[in-house]
């Protein structure tokens, strides 16, 4: 394990695989090196590139420091960049699509970026239950009550009450409730103050080479803000790949990447 020291202090977590051109990979919700696809992916792309994977503040082996902004985990991608060199090409998952992107507009060292399914909403309704999830999670995480804030994010994401309740009994719960603080963190990286809409003015300011891609197999709530966000980020390739859904198989997205990142 490396650390690196953030502009505030705080400590972060990563690991460093592979060789070639560096690449930062940047997790969505709940995930960190020990639980998510960035291992997975880091590994197909090992071959071809020297690839980060990073702990985001408040999981795994990385620190945390009160009080949370955005800017607090631009400035940590900034800070695992500034290890790998300097500038990296830089992908992002979910929620982690969310930061890399507003990273980007920000102008830290992004040489390319390539993003998946950043959920974003598109519609009133999604707003709507966006906002509403964001109060019950604000509350819960108020309480403590960590594994009610993990259940209200599965089921915004679409996981049925009855399986949810058969995953607080699972081995795996206490690791989801270790990480729930972090999800108000991504919710403030997709914007909650405006129910998660695609952040069109801040995207617009995204001046690199860049890459939106979602899943053939995704229901269309998760690929209509790919279209969107392509759309809103100048030059930007929009891509579907076949038969994926949202947790896309590394070995289908990691050609994809190495052809964008070459």
């Amino acid at each position: 394990m490396n650390t690196v020291v953030s502009a505030d202090g705080t400590e972060i977590a990563y690991s460093v695989t592979g060789s070639g051109p560096a690449v930062v990979f940047v997790d969505g919700a709940l995930c960190h090196r020990a639980f998510g696809p960035g291992t997975a992916v880091a590994q197909q792309l090992a071959a071809h590139h020297t690839v980060y994977t990073y702990d985001r503040r408040g999981r795994g082996e990385s620190g945390d420091t009160s009080p949370f902004a955005v800017e607090r985990e631009i400035e940590d991608l900034a800070a695992v960049i500034e290890a790998a060199g300097g500038s990296a090409r830089v992908v992002g998952v979910s929620s982690g699509a969310a930061l890399a992107l507003r990273a980007a507009a920000s102008g830290v060292g992004i040489s390319r970026i390539a993003v998946y399914e950043p959920p974003f909403s598109t519609e009133d309704g999604q707003r709507a239950r966006f906002t509403a999830y964001l109060t019950d999670l604000e509350a819960a995480l108020a309480e403590e009550r960590r594994g009610d804030a993990a259940a209200r994010f599965m089921t915004i994401v679409g996981m049925p009450a009855e399986m949810v309740d058969q995953m607080r009994g699972a081995p795996m719960w206490p690791a989801f409730e270790a990480v729930a603080p972090t999800l108000a963190y991504d919710a403030a990286c997709l914007g909650a103050g405006t129910g998660g809409s695609v952040p069109v003015e801040i995207l617009a300011e995204v001046a690199v080479p860049a890459l939106v891609l979602d899943g053939g197999a995704s229901p269309e709530l998760l690929r209509a803000p790919a279209r969107e966000v392509a759309a809103a980020v100048p030059g930007a390739e929009h891509r579907t790949l076949a038969d994926q859904t949202h947790e896309v198989a590394a070995e289908v997205l990691a050609p994809v990447l190495v052809e964008f990142f070459a």
